[in-house]
């Protein structure tokens, strides 16, 4: 644990008991703080009382009274498409709000920093797609090379339930526009940028909302390096607002869209190769083709910013190929559960946005598409480039009717996920992929993403028995 540095003697509310909530209220408490917790869900407030913390009505009136602070889980809205009414309340008593990764970048460095030969140092991931299995891929390749590190944030555990540095250790967080948007403190070391594609626009009041939450974790703090998908014109712009110029490598550029060119430093993907270059001069390249856990231009993408992270933490081009090679992919990104029949069945459930599923379907050829779900803004229009390689579309979900006729291919209306894999299974033939790329949220069926992908998994096993 972590406990929060500075509050101690204050009254501290915390709003939302999940797991970084929960996380938040343990550290505060180690802090010194008071800690008043509320969460609407009765089942979570009693898992709180079990932890020994007394839940408080913090929707009664006056009850910002004594409070210094509000801690604010990730998933709770502040501000579009409108304040949940605590929030609202602590706003207009002036009470400041802030979350549990502003709570962790205030506290995780301490006194004791001064004894290591090297200091910690903290990597954070933000981005629409592909943070996940960088901030993994990341955390994989230092542990491989025996560098201490852990992993936190948007995956794994909660950045309070982290267990205090030890010398030379790197922390890796994942980190959502929610995450980002609010924290009081952001101050990474290295700072990640993978890309942008429409995603919680609600939540943001549109792409200019969600961007400038994203480009909090760069302006905020100033990371000392900043790695930098340019694929997209917001990542383009983020890397010329840091840049000082085109010789300046605290900014390293990513593509797999490009060949990038100039005297900075540039780590990009062409046709499965990746390269680094620095002042014009190559200085590494990977085949990335043989390694399974990283299948698609979307991975390779993942695998560059990652690459580019560990080059600025020191590790050479060679170890680090080594360490990729043997990275096993992670649970519902691009994860092979089995191949059955010359059938490969892939879940890509965390393909909850048309950018993600797009790529998702441009990384296999064949393919048999469970797609579906909780449809969000946009429209499907932009998957239309890969309908060359879909052979037929297997809709679940609620509105699956509506679904199948935005798809530009060959459809079956199935609903649910048990229907959708019996039919994929029975029509697909040896080479194809059966891949489930939602292109949708689960919410209409599935409590989650991991556990739709649960299920495909599951139903996909069922067929080798």
């Amino acid at each position: 644990m972590i406990p929060v540095r500075g509050v101690e003697g204050q009254t501290i509310a915390v709003l939302g008991l999940g797991r970084s909530g929960l996380a938040a209220a343990k550290a505060l408490r180690e802090g010194g703080a008071e800690v008043l917790c509320w969460d609407d869900n009765p089942a979570t407030r009693d898992k709180a009382a079990a932890e020994g913390f007394e839940p408080v009505d913090l929707t009664r009136a006056g009850a910002f009274d004594t409070v210094n602070a509000l801690i604010v889980s990730p998933g709770i809205p502040h501000l579009y498409p409108r304040p949940n009414p605590v929030i609202a309340a602590a706003m207009e008593a002036g009470v400041p709000v802030d979350n549990d990764i502003g709570l962790f970048f205030r506290s995780f460095a301490t006194a004791d920093w001064e004894e290591f030969d090297t200091a910690p140092r903290v990597v954070a991931v933000t981005g629409s797609n592909g943070k996940s299995t960088t901030s993994a891929l990341i955390h994989h390749i230092l542990s491989e090379v025996g560098r201490p590190t852990q992993l936190a944030g948007n995956i794994g555990r909660g950045v309070l339930d982290l267990d205090p540095a030890i010398d030379g250790e790197v922390v890796v967080l994942e980190l959502s526009s929610y995450q980002t948007e609010l924290a009081r403190a952001l101050t990474p070391d290295i700072a990640v940028f993978t890309n942008l594609s429409p995603d919680h626009l609600d939540r943001h009041n549109g792409m200019g909302g969600y961007f400038a939450a994203k480009r909090r974790l760069f302006a905020e703090g100033g990371p000392d390096r900043a790695v930098v998908g340019v694929d997209e014109t917001e990542g383009l712009f983020l890397a010329n607002q840091l840049s000082e110029g085109p010789t300046d490598d605290r900014v390293i550029r990513v593509s797999v869209a490009r060949k990038l060119a100039g005297p900075g430093w540039q780590v990009f993907a062409r046709k499965g190769f990746l390269s680094e270059y620095r002042k014009g001069k190559q200085v590494g390249s990977i085949d990335l083709r043989p390694i399974t856990g990283l299948p698609g231009a979307h991975n390779h993408q993942n695998a560059c910013a990652a690459y580019a992270v560990c080059r600025a933490l020191g590790l050479a081009p060679r170890v680090i190929e080594q360490a990729l090679a043997s990275y096993p992919g992670l649970p519902h990104r691009s994860q092979i559960v089995a191949t059955i029949g010359g059938v490969t069945y892939v879940n890509d459930s965390k393909a909850t946005n048309v950018d993600s599923a797009l790529k998702a379907l441009q990384a296999f050829e064949r393919i048999r598409w469970i797609c579906g779900g909780l449809e969000k803004e946009g429209g499907l229009g932009a998957l239309k480039p890969a309908m060359g390689n879909v052979a037929k579309a297997y809709v679940i979900g609620r509105e699956a009717a509506n679904f199948a006729l935005q798809l530009d291919c060959e459809t079956e209306v199935c609903t649910d996920m048990a229907t959708a894999v019996a039919r994929a299974a029975a029509e697909a033939e040896p080479g194809e992929t059966v891949l489930l790329a939602p292109s949708a949220a689960s919410f209409d069926q599935y409590d989650n993403f991991e556990q739709r992908g649960d299920d495909f998994a599951a139903r996909v096993r069922a067929l080798a028995d």
